[in-house]
């Protein structure tokens, strides 16, 4: 059913894009129509999956590295509270700084290779992982903190079997929001320099006036992210099956 809902919503969005462009009268190279990309993609679709490839190499390493060093920095403050006066200043001047003003530092420190685009999508990864465990790890029920202390339960027990387990929803709430912005982080450091990837792909394509390229190169992007992103949702939902999930998809 879900399957079904996602093709109409996909159906009628394209209906509505080639809408636009029939009574519009908009030049292809503007805003090309929905089958103009669809052969772009079929002309190039060895050199987007090559580039594809290299963007979602990115987009997975720095998934799995911004949670790990988002959920190391959430337990470290849960663990020793006095760390937190030292490490949240810090989380939150990783936000007031905008992450797009840094990527030109992060390749000229990094380079143009895959390591600067992996930094970009840590940064804007790290915040939403680490404030979503660390408040969800302060919420749980003191009742059960105190129960758990009075019958012997050692510190590593508790946090093991009480307060993670009831982090995880909390937690599962900042991994999908992660999920859904990590490719901005990869993309935008394509964009700033880099020799491959998709976002370098639609850079040059739009140099060169190849809008039905620009086009079908983030047409490839954004199907490869929603999946992604679905995935994700699904083992999520499979890891926290206790909790309830209610939503319009």
């Amino acid at each position: 059913m879900k399957t079904l809902r996602l093709l109409v919503l996909a159906a009628g969005l394209i209906s509505l894009w080639q809408l636009l462009v029939s009574l519009s009268g908009v030049p292809h190279y503007i805003l090309p129509d929905p089958l103009r990309v669809l052969v772009a993609i079929g002309k190039h679709w060895t050199t987007l999956l090559r580039h594809l490839g290299t963007t979602f190499s990115e987009i997975l390493l720095g998934f799995v590295l911004g949670i790990l060093m988002g959920s190391a920095t959430a337990l470290t403050m849960f663990l020793a509270p006095v760390m937190k006066r030292w490490l949240l200043p810090i989380l939150v001047i990783s936000q007031a700084i905008p992450v797009f003003a840094l990527a030109p530092i992060l390749v000229l420190w990094f380079g143009y290779g895959m390591a600067s685009k992996v930094a970009m999508a840590v940064l804007i990864i790290y915040f939403p992982v680490t404030s979503s465990l660390f408040y969800g790890m302060q919420r749980t029920q003191p009742d059960l903190l105190e129960l758990a202390r009075i019958m012997g339960g050692s510190t590593l027990a508790i946090l093991r079997h009480i307060v993670l387990p009831s982090a995880l929803p909390a937690f599962a709430s900042g991994v999908r929001v992660a999920t859904a912005v990590a490719p901005i982080g990869a993309v935008v450091g394509e964009w700033v320099g880099s020799s491959s990837g998709l976002g370098f792909y639609m850079l040059h394509a739009n140099a060169r006036m190849q809008i039905d390229l620009m086009f079908a190169a983030l047409a490839v992007l954004s199907l490869v992210s929603l999946l992604f992103y679905f995935l994700v949702d699904h083992l999520l939902d499979k890891l926290i099956f206790w909790e309830s999930k209610q939503g319009i998809i």
